[in-house]
């Protein structure tokens, strides 16, 4: 086949782009360049540049062709006006979720990814094909398993995808990375969000939603126990960051208007622990909404299922957790399984 092999610079696009190479397919690598120079300004480097130099190094050893797609635009107005507008409304937003559908399976196809047979990338996640369709399910790696952040692409999304990693865990794809030679075997994972590197997110929001100043309020008594630089820098369920003595402290609330973020340090008592929500925007990669049942649901990316009850409604999903949750952050994703298929996912509402 000819595929189009979306490479980040880690270890893992690029052992993808070897595997693909060693059999025989017809492969070309492709980068995509979705910093702005503003957000260049605020970082006080090009946080780009160390990912090129690592993707050039890997193609440039492999003898594979390489493009860089500038896609600052599309992905200024689908990624970051959106994680943005979403903070500024007291959600926890997660990018990552909208770069896989919106940009790599979307923008990019949309300017080359169609002239090609299939595009790589190197989630830890598999696509297995049927009889009766194509599915999507979970990696050999349950740990780094990446379905959570694929829940939103579309049938035909998948149908032209490729996950060449999915069936071998991180050791695995570490031990072959040596194996191959490859330049960037030893470099560390990235952490954070897709397109932020190794910038800090409230760096990031503060940068674009900039301070406003307001109060931490102590749960059980109501009084202020602290000041904070702004609302939208917390999430529901937070531990770590709050920055007070006496912790840990859980943030249980907040109020975007009157700038005010609850917490608490008994959360496991409160009643904000929640077991039932709806998630809205839901989307089925089979196309088809599921019948009413039980599920097992992830609400962050990680290892850990939620088993729940789920009743369905057009596109929405009306979730009854058997334990609860502790996190519960609107804005962020559900995501539903049946054993190993992922199903699709929806945004949790407050």
């Amino acid at each position: 086949m000819k595929v189009a092999v979306l490479l980040s610079g880690g270890v893992d696009s690029a052992v993808a782009l070897k595997l693909l190479q060693k059999e025989g397919h017809l492969v070309e690598a492709f980068y995509l360049k979705i910093w702005l120079e503003e957000d260049e300004e605020f970082a006080h480097e090009c946080p780009w540049q160390e990912d090129l130099s690592y993707v050039t190094a890997v193609t440039d050893y492999l003898h594979v062709p390489l493009t860089v797609v500038p896609m600052q635009k599309q992905y200024y107005e689908k990624i970051v006006d959106y994680t943005v507008s979403q903070a500024k409304q007291g959600n926890t937003p997660n990018p990552d979720v909208f770069c896989n559908t919106y940009i790599k399976f979307g923008a990019f196809f949309d300017l080359l990814g169609h002239t090609y047979d299939r595009i790589a990338t190197g989630h830890y996640a598999q696509r297995i094909d049927t009889s009766d369709g194509v599915y999507l399910a979970t990696s050999a790696d349950t740990i780094k398993d990446q379905t959570y952040f694929l829940s939103y692409i579309s049938k035909k999304q998948l149908q032209t995808a490729l996950f060449p990693i999915g069936g071998y865990t991180k050791k695995e794809v570490r031990e072959l990375a040596a194996q191959f030679g490859l330049p960037n075997s030893l470099r560390k994972d990235s952490q954070g969000l897709c397109f932020l590197g190794k910038i800090k997110f409230k760096d990031f929001l503060r940068h674009h939603l900039g301070v406003q100043k307001g109060v931490f309020i102590d749960f059980e008594t109501g009084k202020v126990v602290g000041t904070h630089e702004g609302a939208w820098f917390y999430t529901s369920g937070q531990r770590q960051g709050i920055g007070l003595p006496a912790g840990p402290w859980y943030v249980v609330s907040k109020d975007i208007e009157n700038h005010t973020v609850v917490i608490s340090r008994d959360y496991k008592n409160l009643t904000s622990r929640r077991k039932n929500f709806f998630a809205a925007h839901c989307r089925w990669i089979s196309e088809q909404v599921p019948k009413d049942g039980f599920f097992k649901i992830k609400l962050r990316h990680g290892p850990t299922y939620h088993s729940a009850a789920v009743t369905f409604t057009d596109d929405k999903a009306y979730v009854c957790l058997y334990d609860p949750d502790q996190g519960i952050a609107p804005g962020q994703f559900a995501v539903f399984y049946q054993d190993t298929i992922c199903l699709g996912g929806g945004i949790i509402q407050p």
